[in-house]
């Protein structure tokens, strides 16, 4: 089930070139200001989110890969001695 967003008033100041932007914008994607803005910092909320699971991702990896390398030896030690 979706949940409904709860929306906050917030009042910004912004140069008069980047609202003039922003409201084309908003217009040629048929959208209101404040839907646009919303949208813009969703995404680039998501972006960064999307980093630092790759960061994280990307430690856990490497620090596998140090886990196996450290372990082979082990392991074919036991393998040689088993058979």
């Amino acid at each position: 089930m979706a949940t409904k967003a709860v929306f906050q008033k917030v009042t910004v100041s912004l140069p008069r070139e980047l609202i003039e932007y922003v409201d084309e914008k908003a217009s040629q994607l048929g959208l209101g200001r404040s839907r646009l803005i919303a949208d813009v910092l969703a995404t680039w909320q998501a972006r960064e989110q999307d980093e630092l699971a790759a960061e994280g991702y990307r430690f856990y990896a490497q620090e596998s890969s140090e886990f196996a390398a450290a372990s082979l030896r082990a392991v074919s030690e036991a393998f040689e001695h088993a058979g």
